[in-house]
């Protein structure tokens, strides 16, 4: 059964006029117009995560054709800069070598069947020759989800930290199980703590350790002929991070000591004052909730924060419960941590998920994902009572580790009120004072007073804010200009601009393709125009006519079949339907002899179009199916557009139409 989606009432049919074309409220102009504005905002829709276009202005360059910039190092971003988490990649390029620093996915979308989105390599493809090297900055799929999708298709070695490269292999094993890649990516491990130089063509490449909430997080240090470049990756100054591997911050003060030519730094959290506390502020908190609970404890927290993990493992043990982790990334991040000693359980600690059920509730606590309600996460199962193990009652207490992520406000406050509806005991971050504990949560991301550190740490020529938005980078930008930096020398980079740098200045390059492929949950890359179908799909919904026509007299052999996806129930619609299948008679008997069938399926569609928009005010997508029988078996489907005349063709054509005519009609039959 089919169920209107749009948020426009249907209209009541009891009074419908009769379907007769001067009776009409509405002009054909006005359908027309009506449709064409549903289809334009589901282009807007889709071609937010277009695919790269190619540059009109200037002429065409070939990568390996000697041009003006050919002696100037080279950055081209190709995506990170419009929001948090949105696809971080940048390009660095000298001469004949290339680097690219980290190839995420951004998971932020809101488009029907799309998993995530992956930077369009449309431009990786004029440099491919020169590719040395991807280099990760740390472990979060934001910067490094786009490597399964794009790497294959630009082999190169990938370099990283031991955890990083853990995560990224990973990626490539899920790749494998999801869609059948068979592609073993080249990883290289980089020592962070002995300061390891890697050579990649004219590079040097250094990975610094900086704290985030990902272990073995690095900053990456490229030299180049020109000069020294630094990007952070995402990062804050942690003093006393649970791993007790702080920012190095000796080593960047080096480094800004030598000269740094260009600083690229997250700017995620420039809007906040103060410093970004420490981690460890956050022990006590677990401690004491988990001590006091009654029941069963479940805690929500960020898959990839394995200092988090570890504090709520130490609470567990110290009360006497047993851990279960619950959910799939969680599960990988923790399996990477325990075979590389980052994170450390007792023995006999950790259980299955499915045995919690079997222990006494007492000794029951269970990390778990979904913190911010995402859909299918485990606790947004839990909240709605889906998860295969664990049903949540009361006496149960709910630790969410988190704050919203900007846009998901929300399904935040949702996914509380879920949990109330359930009786727990529920304790969150930011209401943490309320509910009367402790902090809950911090971000991984600095604050303003670390920011401006981090600058005078480093020191560079030239600065170029990075990620989160333009509004988070103006704030930075403006820091700089605060902190002594000349605004020359601050640059505002967008999404596909390149910048060409000599020792002592910078120019606009131009700007390279960019977009995005939309990827589904099978792994696919998704065509935008199917992407543009599916939001008006969402919005207006799919009406599906088929005639079956007398080649001869243009009769209608069958009653007109109405099928229905998305745009009005049917069966609350029937005097609509019927005044429906009188004009499809009208329309078979006045047009179809007198013009061929490809214009009597265009005017038949305009005039469906023009119908439906004046009965309900909205314009579905209109789908004419015209089957043609001839007299002597010759059969013609116009939806096909193809035609075939002898016999034995005739009757499997005939028979494709049945087949087709009972997949349409699905359960909904025809009144």
């Amino acid at each position: 059964m089919q169920q209107s989606n749009s948020k426009r009432p249907n209209k009541p049919q009891g009074n419908a006029p009769k379907p007769q074309t001067n009776n009409r409220t509405s002009s054909r102009g006005a359908a027309i117009r009506a449709q064409r504005r549903s289809q334009e905002d589901a282009q807007k829709a889709a071609n937010q995560y277009a695919a790269a276009a190619p540059v009109a202005a200037g002429p065409k360059r070939r990568a390996n054709v000697v041009v003006d910039d050919f002696d100037k190092l080279k950055i081209t971003f190709l995506g990170g800069q419009e929001a948090i988490g949105e696809k971080n990649m940048q390009v660095i390029e000298w001469q004949n070598d290339a680097l690219i620093l980290d190839c995420g996915n951004d998971l932020g979308l809101e488009l029907p069947g799309i998993n995530y989105a992956v930077n369009d390599p449309a431009y990786l493809e004029t440099i491919k020759h020169k590719i040395r090297g991807y280099v990760i900055s740390h472990g979060h799929l934001d910067h490094l989800g786009g490597l399964r999708h794009i790497v294959p298709k630009y082999p190169a070695p990938i370099y990283g930290s031991r955890f990083t490269l853990g995560v990224v292999e990973k990626s490539f094993e899920d790749a494998y199980a999801d869609s059948g890649l068979e592609f073993k990516p080249e990883l290289v491990i980089m020592n962070m703590d002995n300061h390891e130089r890697l050579k990649l063509g004219v590079f040097f490449v250094e990975l610094v350790r900086i704290t985030h909430s990902v272990p073995e997080s690095a900053c990456i240090i490229v030299d180049t002929p020109v000069g020294r470049i630094i990007n952070t990756g995402d990062w804050r100054l942690d003093p006393e991070p649970l791993d007790d591997k702080p920012t190095d911050a000796k080593r960047l003060k080096e480094l800004g000591d030598q000269g740094v030519l260009v600083l690229m730094s997250d700017s995620c959290n420039t809007p906040l004052v103060g410093r970004t506390p420490t981690e460890s502020t956050l022990q006590q908190s677990f401690h004491d909730i988990i001590g006091a609970a009654e029941g069963r404890v479940f805690v929500a927290i960020f898959s990839s924060n394995m200092n988090r993990v570890q504090m709520i493992v130490n609470a567990a043990v110290n009360a006497g419960r047993r851990v279960a982790l619950d959910g799939r990334s969680m599960m990988a991040y923790a399996e990477i941590a325990v075979r590389q000693g980052i994170l450390k359980i007792p023995k006999g600690t950790v259980l299955p998920m499915r045995e919690m059920p079997n222990i006494p509730e007492r000794q029951v606590l269970v990390i778990c994902t979904g913190g911010q309600g995402e859909p299918g996460a485990a606790l947004q199962r839990m909240a709605e009572g889906e998860h295969k193990h664990i049903k949540l009652h009361e006496g149960d207490t709910v630790i969410v580790s988190s704050t919203p992520i900007p846009g998901n406000e929300i399904r935040y406050e949702v996914i509380g009120n879920d949990l109330i509806k359930r009786g727990v005991h529920l304790y969150r971050h930011p209401t943490h004072e309320v509910d009367g504990v402790g902090p809950l949560h911090v971000s991984g991301h600095a604050r303003r007073d670390e920011y401006r550190e981090i600058l005078h740490i480093i020191r560079p020529k030239f600065f170029i804010p990075i990620y989160a938005g333009s509004l988070n980078r103006k704030y930075y930008a403006e820091m700089a200009v605060e902190e002594g930096w000349p605004r020359k020398n601050v640059i505002t980079a967008e999404n596909g601009q390149s910048y060409a740098f000599t020792a002592n200045k910078w120019e606009l390059a131009g700007e390279a393709p960019h977009g995005s492929w939309l990827v589904d949950q099978t792994g696919t890359i998704v065509n935008g125009v199917v992407v543009k179908d599916r939001v008006l799909l969402s919005e207006e919904g799919l009406v599906a006519v088929v005639l079956t026509i007398d080649k001869k007299t243009g009769a209608l052999l069958t009653s007109p079949d109405i099928i229905s996806r998305g745009f009005i129930y049917m069966r609350d619609n029937e005097e609509l339907m019927n005044d429906l299948r009188q004009e499809l008679r009208r329309a078979a008997q006045q047009r179809f002899k007198r013009v061929d069938l490809d214009r009597f399926k265009a005017e038949l569609k305009d005039h469906i179009t023009h119908f439906l928009f004046d009965k309900t005010q909205r314009s579905p997508i209109v789908i004419p199916v015209v089957n043609v029988v001839g007299g002597k078996g010759e059969v013609q489907t116009v939806h096909q557009t193809r035609t075939k005349s002898a016999e034995d063709i005739a009757a499997e054509q005939q028979r494709r139409f049945q087949e087709m005519r009972a997949r349409l009609l699905g359960q909904d039959q025809p009144d």
